[in-house]
């Protein structure tokens, strides 16, 4: 199993996900879809506070 191709394919729906929540509440005017922020940040930064949290999230060390 490639752990990499599924790290670059969950950042890619991190971005597009926040970026929706955030275009969505620039629409409706809901403050509570800003909350695409924490995906967007997420995404870009390639750093996830949950997986820090749980450890499923974790890549292999060193894969040689």
């Amino acid at each position: 199993m490639d752990f990499n191709k599924i790290r670059k394919f969950c950042r890619v729906f991190r971005i597009i996900l926040g970026t929706a929540l955030i275009i969505a509440a620039v629409v409706t005017g809901t403050t509570w879809l800003y909350i695409g922020i924490i995906p967007l940040i997420a995404g870009i930064t390639n750093f996830c506070p949950l997986c820090l949290i749980t450890k499923k999230c974790d890549l292999p060390q060193n894969q040689e």
